[in-house]
């Protein structure tokens, strides 16, 4: 095995362990592995179909290799974290130096002051659930490339596809171009509603960006209470 092959793979042998998975499903079709998601009676899957259907997908993505530069360089992909019934998705860009430690998305900085958002909105990371585009960190935190987002589409939108949100959150632009296949900067998306399948989507600036421009925060201010009044949250 080359670079880190083998401790991917022992990441992926835990994470099936802990689900309670022995077989992988033999293709990476989207479709969810129908003998892990248990529907209720209103034929939506149960939240522990959702967070083992999950738990099928982090362990693939840990032993993946398609962008071999970025695998030999992580130290942990980094998957998602939160509730796995979530009715609101954060979607960043990629990990950064912490995520890359860590294993845990938005636990930087850039994170610390996501919580902070997600908290003045009356709610908590507990409550939602947090992506990346990618789940590996690109060297020197530079933008992810769009070969590198095509090789990866497969994973987050397997994730979306399973926690099956009301709403999704595009934090900065890359997320945005990634999910809503456009090229518009964050700047004129802003203040709009998209549609992902049947998840209503609205884009802000990236908390990385506010710690750059703080004046800025107005704005992702203003984003959050648009979202929160579709969702009927009082602030």
């Amino acid at each position: 095995m080359t670079c880190r092959s083998s401790r991917a793979l022992q990441q992926r042998l835990e994470s099936l362990a802990s689900a309670g998975v022995t077989d992988l499903p033999r293709s990476r079709a989207p479709a969810l592995p129908t003998a892990v998601v248990e529907p209720l009676a209103e034929g939506r899957p149960s939240e522990s179909g959702r967070e083992a259907a999950l738990e099928i997908i982090r362990a693939e993505v840990a032993a993946c290799r398609r962008c071999e530069a970025l695998a030999c360089a992580r130290t942990n992909t980094v998957f998602g974290a939160g509730s796995a019934a979530a009715r609101l998705c954060f979607l960043g860009e990629a990990p950064g130096a912490d995520e890359d430690v860590s294993g845990v998305p938005f636990v930087g900085r850039a994170g610390q002051l996501l919580t902070k958002i997600i908290e003045a909105c009356t709610l908590s990371r507990d409550e939602v659930y947090i992506l990346n585009v990618l789940k590996c960190r690109p060297p020197g935190n530079r933008q992810p490339s769009p070969e590198e987002v095509a090789k990866c589409r497969e994973y987050f939108e397997r994730q979306l596809q399973v926690v099956a949100p009301e709403f999704i959150c595009c934090l900065g632009t890359t997320a945005a171009q990634a999910l809503l296949h456009t090229t518009e900067p964050i700047g004129r998306l802003r203040g709009r509603w998209f549609q992902h399948g049947a998840a209503h989507v609205i884009c802000t600036y990236h908390p990385s960006y506010l710690l750059r421009n703080p004046a800025a925060k107005r704005d992702v201010w203003d984003d959050m209470k648009l979202l929160m009044a579709r969702m009927g949250v009082r602030l």
